[in-house]
């Protein structure tokens, strides 16, 4: 076994896992609720379909019809049984013993009737020096796994908003440890049309495939801005960060970077490579960065097997960001047409899309992936004698996802769940395709619509929060004006004013719901903020929105500039500043929540974690937290009125309601 058992769509009826193994494997799910008896289904299959990526390599896809519900808020322990050839069988206990919290036998669920108590996060880097927020948060789950009696406290589901994966910004260590696992999974070949190299053989060979990725695209007039921006080949003057030059190309290779990002037992099979082959020689200054990024990996290493003990324990949802495919993706309609428009940088964008679907997106709403699953089985089914994939079926399937329109997903839970996507369905500006696109088109923010019409309340997933820091979007929108949209990242919701209008036209109907939390990540930093929409569409009606932002799980933004930017966004953009009227949220009156261990007025947190927000039974927040990975108390976002009190600053323990 490989990775997982990963518990992705949890409903009373239905259970959808993810797993990999090193060959077709012959399972059995046993359920044994905590006061009920214990129940055995084999997985023939109808209830789970394999998928081979490479030669040792195959994905299980688990999704379960329960003849019999299972209870909720109650403690139901699950096993997978692994029969092999001599009629014997192993649980988890057995081929995945890092799954278990302390005493337990069997790893365990619990089904929530109400999503009123929510995880989430984006952003984990596996080679940021910050610890990883996911063992954070699997420590506050095993502080659960000693209280049996308190399942109705468990969260409802662990909400990942981005950025899973780095697919490309990757350090030269893990690069390594990727063309090794590729290697001794057999994961398949590719040809690399438009390339420098002719395939994948031949770029894991090629001397700039370590630091100098960029050197290996087209040399084409029409690829420039690619060249510069795709590959990360300079630094954005803003942010200050730059991409590690070892983006990920073939399907493998990314593949290989979800196993190695979910689970510890991959990096059992790559412990021989600390550096890449002597052939590759680096560079002085490249073998320094390596030494830096090969210890903040070493941590990473260590928190893994607790990463992945927690997405055994939760149910876990996922919506991509940019970093899960590259970049910038789809930012502006200039971008999608030179990145689109070249075989090799269509190829590179697809192949992160196709692992995506398989490993990220096929979990939150399988039902919808049966045709692509099917062309990517008959493309593994179609690998030559030397374990090449087809570059036509390879290109088919690409095309099939590149105009696929359902990577977003709802939960009809309470209050129910809309996960956007806010990547793939743009309002491009036809007029000036260097500017921003929307982040949702016209017909997409219409099923929105449609999906909130009679709810009381909702939860909106949006990887990027709907209201940021106001001087950021100043910035951004002033470098959009100079030409420079993709070099400060102008991707938020007030960069283009058909979205944003749409969007607040939204909150105002009067068939949408009262209170809306936004949960986003993106930007590395984390704050909460209540934003009154005013001019409803109905009299004395005043919708509230709760912005809440946790970001990153394992990414923080660079400390002295987020420090000025919150203290200049403060002076600049107080209540009475005429600056406000150069924004676009004159209808909104937004109120901000204050950290409670701020030590200098600070609005926004800095600092790896994971999110946390507790919701009453007409969705408002109860209380919004972050959990610090680095091992500090949790910060408690408060309320203006609270933040004045000692006793709510000092918040409470993160089981008590």
């Amino acid at each position: 076994m490989l990775a997982g058992p990963l518990l992705r769509r949890l409903e009373p009826g239905r259970l959808v896992l993810w797993l990999v193994g090193s060959a077709p494997l012959d399972l059995s799910l046993v359920l044994a609720p905590q006061d009920g008896a214990e129940r055995r289904l084999a997985l023939d299959a109808r209830h789970c379909r394999v998928v081979r990526i490479g030669r040792h390599a195959c994905v299980h896809l688990i999704d379960v019809a329960l003849p019999e519900p299972l209870p909720q808020d109650t403690l139901v322990d699950y096993d997978l049984l692994v029969r092999h050839a001599d009629g014997s069988e192993a649980g988890i206990a057995q081929w995945a013993p890092h799954l278990l919290h302390a005493g337990a036998a069997r790893p365990n669920l619990v089904l929530r009737s109400r999503s009123d108590n929510i995880l989430f996060g984006s952003c984990r880097k596996p080679h940021h020096p910050a610890p990883d927020g996911m063992a954070r948060a699997d420590a506050l789950m095993a502080e659960h796994a000693r209280y049996p009696g308190q399942a109705g406290e468990r969260p409802a589901f662990l909400m990942l908003c981005g950025d899973q994966v780095y697919a490309d910004d990757v350090a030269g260590p893990m690069l390594a440890a990727i063309h090794t696992l590729v290697q001794r999974l057999g994961l398949y070949d590719e040809c690399l049309e438009g390339a420098v190299v002719a395939d994948s053989e031949a770029l894991y060979r090629h001397p700039a495939s370590y630091y100098r990725r960029e050197e290996l695209l087209p040399a084409v007039r029409s690829n420039n801005l690619l060249r510069e921006r795709f590959f990360g080949g300079s630094e954005k003057p803003i942010f200050t960060t730059a991409n590690a030059h070892n983006h990920l190309v073939t399907l493998a290779e990314v593949m290989a970077m979800y196993l190695l990002a979910w689970s510890p037992v991959p990096w059992q099979l790559v412990e021989e490579a600390p550096m890449p082959p002597p052939a590759l020689a680096l560079a002085p200054k490249h073998v320094q960065r390596w030494q830096r990024e090969a210890q903040a990996l070493a941590g990473f290493r260590r928190d893994l097997p607790r990463a992945a003990r927690l997405m055994a324990h939760v149910q876990t949802l996922m919506i991509f960001d940019d970093h899960d495919i590259t970049d910038d993706w789809n930012l502006a309609a200039s971008w999608e047409a030179t990145a689109y428009g070249h075989p090799f940088s269509r190829r590179i964008v697809g192949n992160a899309l196709v692992a995506y679907m398989l490993c990220q997106g096929w979990g939150n709403r399988p039902e919808v992936f049966g045709a692509a699953l099917d062309e990517l089985a008959a493309l593994a089914a179609g690998a030559d004698a030397d374990n090449r994939l087809d570059p036509g079926a390879q290109d088919a399937l690409i095309t099939r996802l590149l105009s696929f329109r359902h990577w977003d997903f709802v939960l009809r839970t309470a209050p129910t769940v809309i996960v956007l996507d806010t990547r793939t369905r743009r309002w491009r500006n036809r007029r000036r395709p260097d500017y921003p696109s929307g982040l949702m088109d016209w017909e997409a923010l219409t099923a929105l619509q449609h999906e909130l019409l009679d709810e009381k309340a909702a939860v909106i997933v949006s990887a990027a929060p709907m209201f940021g820091l106001k001087l950021i979007e100043v910035v951004q929108r002033i470098a959009t004006f100079a030409g420079m949209a993709l070099t400060v990242d102008a991707e938020n919701w007030m960069a283009h004013r058909g979205a944003a209008s749409s969007m607040l036209n939204i909150f105002r109907h009067s068939r949408t719901p009262g209170n809306y939390v936004v949960l986003s990540g993106d930007v590395h930093y984390s704050f909460a903020y209540d934003v009154e929409v005013r001019e409803a569409d109905e009299p004395g009606r005043a919708p509230h929105v709760w912005q809440i932002t946790s970001s990153g799980i394992k990414n923080e933004f660079p400390r002295r500039l987020l420090d000025w930017f919150d203290r200049l966004n403060r002076w600049l953009y107080a209540p009475r500043s005429p600056l406000n009227w150069l924004t676009q949220r004159r209808d909104l009156a937004l109120t901000p929540y204050l950290p409670d261990r701020r030590q200098h007025g600070e609005r926004v947190w800095n600092g790896a974690g994971i999110g946390q927000v507790w919701l009453d039974a007409q969705g408002r927040p109860l209380r919004i937290v972050q959990h610090n990975a680095d091992g500090r108390p949790a910060t408690r976002f408060l309320a203006p009125e609270q933040g004045a009190s000692p006793a709510a600053a000092a918040g409470q323990p993160f089981t008590k309601r």
